[in-house]
């Protein structure tokens, strides 16, 4: 077994190098997938030798994945498999770094298996009709999040339009000393935008790139935000939140609804069941705001996959390991971990998680796998089903090319001050238009 690598980048080049010439069969690039800290990943890589059959180098670097990633791959270094995601995929075919897994999939009874892996998960990163990476795991999506037993108590039901939702925060302020929504800068306000069917990031409209935040639709979303500030509905520091000061909020009484990760419906609800087993709180997932058509605009999380590098040595171990991954022994270690350290077996077959695989909250690198058939021995957490159906439902993925790391500064800038009450909505969506287009960032 190889070495657990995590050097700093100028290191590990250097380290991958000599590693090169060890002549594993099957050496694996990863940055979520593995153990939890150098020991248990070290046995990680020994369950995974022992389910394969295959001597396993899977470097997992401490850190600045991306840029191991492209570094060694713009040097040359030969992996079998690497970890990555939908928004990497197309710069990488473009520059002929991948294998078209394609005829791979189709060949392999396990991958091509539908209930193991469902077509709508191969859609989210296809590629004219082409296969260039598999599945690493189910990704969820993002939505407003409410305090259920807040709603409940208030006797009203559960909010559909941008009124129900003032009404509420209306609600929590007055009886709860609360804000009503915060959030974390644009993220992700996406279910209160598709009120005027607005979709974040780009959309091509006739082949022309177009930002339809920065369009007059968005305006009156725009200055539903600006009515909360100015009543003391919306947190003012959700322009510098990050996601753990939103998170502390709402599990502290101090806000009725967040935007956030469907898994995480499950995760508010299980840490406040664990730590405050008294309390009242339940998290609830809830659509976000039909347009005008009548449809509900959410975003899906970008997929996360394994390809397979076109310098390969050994592609058809990285499709062993990928067939590994999709049936029920992969789903165990990528969720539960490792026998014996994550978890034991009682003599009835039944699981039971250890210390230690309670701390590590069954994630090994898949926590929600892709298969329609397969059960979690643990059943999920509270919520999650529901608000994972709402994603399946409504949600799609963003379409956020490279000038997107331009275009979106662009966009909070004007956003904010509107959300804040500083300008009208019509007045941010003119000069953000007007701004985006000078610089040549959209095309109308």
């Amino acid at each position: 077994m190889k070495t657990f690598l995590t050097a700093n980048l100028s290191v590990l080049a250097a380290a991958l190098m000599v590693s090169t010439a060890m002549g594993a069969d099957l050496r694996i690039l990863t940055a979520v997938t593995g153990g939890k800290d150098a020991a248990e990943h070290e046995q990680f890589v020994a369950e995974l030798e022992k389910h394969l059959g295959l001597d396993i180098e899977m470097v997992k670097p401490a850190s600045d994945y991306n840029n191991v990633l492209f570094t060694s791959l713009a040097s040359g270094e030969r992996y079998d498999l690497i970890y990555g995601d939908s928004k990497m995929l197309p710069g990488l075919v473009e520059q002929g770094a991948l294998t078209d897994v394609t005829d791979l999939v189709a060949a392999s009874a396990v991958l091509s298996d539908e209930t193991a892996i469902p077509a709508g998960e191969w859609q989210l990163f296809d590629i004219e009709g082409r296969k260039w990476a598999v599945p690493n795991k189910f990704e969820g999506g993002t939505l407003p999040t409410i305090r259920q037993d807040w709603l409940e108590e208030s006797g009203m039901e559960t909010p559909v339009t941008l009124d129900d939702w003032t009404a509420f925060f209306k609600w929590a302020k007055d009886n709860k000393d609360a804000y009503g929504l915060s959030t974390s800068k644009l993220y992700d306000i996406q279910g209160f935008m598709s009120a005027e069917g607005v979709k974040a990031g780009y959309v091509l409209v006739d082949g022309k790139r177009t930002i339809p935040y920065a369009t007059p639709a968005a305006a009156a979303v725009y200055d539903w935000f600006g009515m909360l500030s100015k009543e003391g509905l919306l947190d003012p520091n959700f322009v510098t939140n990050g996601s753990g000061e939103f998170r502390n909020l709402f599990m502290t009484d101090r806000v009725a609804a967040v935007t956030y990760w469907d898994a995480w419906v499950g995760l508010f609800n299980n840490i406040m069941a664990t730590d405050h087993p008294d309390s009242s709180f339940e998290a609830k997932g809830v659509a976000g705001v039909p347009g005008p058509d009548g449809e509900i605009i959410l975003r899906r999380g970008d997929a996360s996959l394994w390809m397979i590098p076109a310098n390969a040595e050994h592609p058809e171990n990285a499709i062993k390991f990928l067939e590994f991954w999709h049936s029920e022994p992969g789903y165990v270690l990528g969720t539960l971990g490792i026998e014996g350290v994550d978890y034991n077996k009682t003599a009835d077959g039944k699981y039971e998680l250890t210390e230690q695989g309670q701390a590590h909250g069954m994630d090994h690198g898949s926590p929600r796998v892709a298969s329609t058939t397969w059960e979690n021995p643990f059943p999920p957490l509270p919520g999650v089903d529901e608000a994972q159906a709402i994603i399946m439902e409504h949600a799609t993925m963003e379409y956020l090319p490279a000038e997107w790391t331009e275009a979106a500064p662009i966009v909070e800038k004007h956003a904010f001050q509107a959300m804040l009450g500083e300008v009208t909505g019509a007045e941010a969506v003119e000069a953000m238009h007007a701004e985006l287009l000078a610089a040549g960032l959209i095309d109308e």
